[in-house]
């Protein structure tokens, strides 16, 4: 029997949207919110036969709720992300919950890549999400005229450790569907997700953002 896909809301359902421009992941995590050893623990497995399979299963969840994609519309485990403006605004609004911005890069007059100074730009949190704006009394360059001007770049999510138990659990729990049910029923049926997996995702979701 097949499982069914936990859904995803559409990027235009509460979601900011910049223009046309999508955010890209710069750097993936380097590590998993739940490790093979811990999922091996929930799924009873006491060989080692299975470990890439659970790996794959364990990155196919994590999927299903990381990133700009996912059910969450946050990053878990922390990840470089860059996100693309025509220009500077009052506020550059990030499309995740941001830890840190580690650049404002942007296309100057002259048509010169140029980097900001750090002490001229802050990250602030509302309950919007996360944006970027300048410092007090700073304003901001002028830029060339052209698309993809403003380029920001900036990590989300925590160390592994950090990410809370509720969605490791869940997390768990979709591992063990997915790994009871590798393959699709011949009558084509499909099973429900588990509610409690919603349960226990729902104080993270992003809405009305």
């Amino acid at each position: 029997m097949a499982i069914l896909p936990m859904g995803r809301w559409p990027k235009m359902n509460g979601r900011v949207m910049h223009g046309s421009y999508a955010p890209v992941r710069t750097s993936a995590p380097s590590a998993t919110p739940v490790s093979v050893a811990e999922a091996k623990a929930h799924l009873r497995v006491d060989h080692s036969d299975d470990d890439t399979l659970i790996g794959l299963l364990i990155n196919a969840a994590t999927s299903e709720l990381d990133g700009w994609t996912g059910i969450l519309g946050r990053a878990l485990v922390t990840q470089s992300w860059s996100q693309t403006f025509d220009g500077f605004e009052s506020r550059l609004r990030l499309p995740l919950p941001a830890a840190t911005v580690a650049s404002v890069a942007y296309v100057a007059a002259d048509g010169d890549t140029q980097t900001m100074d750090g002490a001229d730009y802050v990250l602030r949190h509302d309950a919007l999400g996360s944006f970027v704006e300048t410092s007090f009394d700073v304003s901001w360059p002028s830029t060339r005229a052209q698309s993809g001007a403003v380029t920001v770049t900036f990590t989300a999510g925590t160390a592994a450790a950090d990410v809370p138990g509720a969605l490791k659990a869940a997390l768990l729990l979709r591992v063990g569907d997915l790994y009871a049910n590798r393959e699709a029923g011949v009558d084509g049926s499909a099973i429900a997700i588990n509610p409690t997996i919603h349960v226990l995702i729902a104080p993270f979701r992003r809405v009305g953002v």
